[in-house]
């Protein structure tokens, strides 16, 4: 997944999937609390292979993604791709009407879009863009 994209949340709290990303995330996918106060977006496949390394781990160490699975929603999207975000998950991302989509490779991001905006501008630098071509090898 890739790209950016703009949409609204509804007086509902509903959010339309982005054509773009409708295919790549199936039927149904995950949302959940991501790291910075957005929301962290998983496709079927996605979500199984987290679970499984969740599974996997000792019992000391899956207590720090306890709130991982605690928060996470199965979504599956109307007729017109419209899915329901939950009140919660909504206020963790300080999600109000205007929404950034965020294709990151394997998953997706839902972030309000001032703070993303913000971020976009604070870190969209020539050094830090060199920075993470070094990181990828290039």
């Amino acid at each position: 997944m890739y790209g950016k994209y703009r949409h609204t949340v509804d007086p509902k709290g509903r959010l339309f999937v982005p054509s773009k990303l409708r295919e790549e995330l199936g039927d149904s996918f995950y949302v959940t609390v991501g790291l910075d106060q957005y929301l962290s977006v998983y496709t079927e496949a996605g979500w199984q292979a987290m679970t499984e390394k969740f599974n996997a781990l000792p019992f000391s160490k899956s207590q720090n993604l306890r709130v991982l699975f605690a928060n996470a929603v199965k979504c599956e999207p109307d007729k017109q791709g419209r899915f329901l975000i939950p009140t919660d998950l909504r206020q963790y991302a300080r999600l109000q009407q205007d929404v950034t989509f965020l294709g990151q490779g394997g998953h997706a991001e839902i972030w309000d879009s001032n703070t993303y905006d913000e971020i976009e501008r604070r870190t969209l630098t020539p050094e830090n863009l060199a920075a993470a071509m070094e990181e990828l090898g290039f």
